[in-house]
């Protein structure tokens, strides 16, 4: 898919409603745990955002840039993510928080980059964290300078290759060598993208496959399920 054609057919289903939090739950942990879904947040939870940054890539294609994290004793030690972390009382909302943790991490300035709009939030039990996840882009491939102390690795990934038959595969991980999870997760690179970051890509995955839907419509499924 190439990234002229990807941009304007995203940002136009960024403004229509969104599969919302069971958008996430094809790819959720097995078992399932259902705080994930509740529409109540607990009020200790911490709050942070990511970033899908867009650009173009190899031959015009679509991409967008994954980050390995360091091991370390914590939750997500060794994971793969996207950019982000927590917000900071200097931001003036969670988009500016996407922005300057993704500048932070990756190194792509924060004034290169224009948002195109966010997904739904998703609460994360484990690190009690909720994260409210963004789309960007910026019109050229960054030159990327990831900060060592919070990025192992760069990963790109084509948009495309999250729509390929055998992108989603079902396997075992192990949670800080203590435990092991039976989950869905998207293979890219000889990598298990899953957790958190697998469950907003299948909330996109779902927004970018689902036909188009006029307000009237989503007015009458309202109507339909209040009655």
């Amino acid at each position: 898919m190439r990234f002229s054609e990807v941009i304007p057919i995203l940002e136009e289903k960024l403004q229509q409603p969104l599969p919302g939090l069971q958008g996430h739950r094809h790819m959720a942990p097995e078992p399932v745990d259902e705080r994930r879904f509740s529409p109540e947040i607990p009020e200790t939870a911490r709050k942070g955002a990511v970033l899908l940054l867009l650009y173009p890539g190899e031959k015009g294609l679509a991409t967008f840039p994954f980050i390995k994290r360091p091991p370390y004793d914590g939750v997500h030690g060794g994971q793969i993510a996207l950019p982000g972390g927590k917000w900071e009382d200097e931001d003036k909302d969670f988009g500016a928080t996407a922005l300057r943790e993704t500048e932070e991490e990756i190194g792509v300035q924060r004034e290169r980059i224009t948002l195109l709009g966010s997904l739904t939030r998703l609460y994360i039990p484990p690190s009690n964290f909720v994260v409210f996840p963004y789309i960007g882009f910026v019109e050229e491939q960054p030159s990327f300078s990831p900060d060592p102390k919070e990025v192992d690795r760069l990963i790109p990934c084509a948009f495309s290759a999250l729509f390929a038959p055998e992108a989603i595969q079902v396997g075992n991980v192990r949670v800080r060598d203590r435990y092991a999870l039976r989950t869905p997760y998207y293979a890219v690179e000889n990598e298990m993208v899953w957790g958190a970051t697998a469950m907003i890509l299948s909330e996109l995955q779902q927004l970018w496959q689902a036909p188009e839907r006029s307000f009237l419509d989503f007015q009458a499924e309202c109507v339909n399920y209040a009655v």
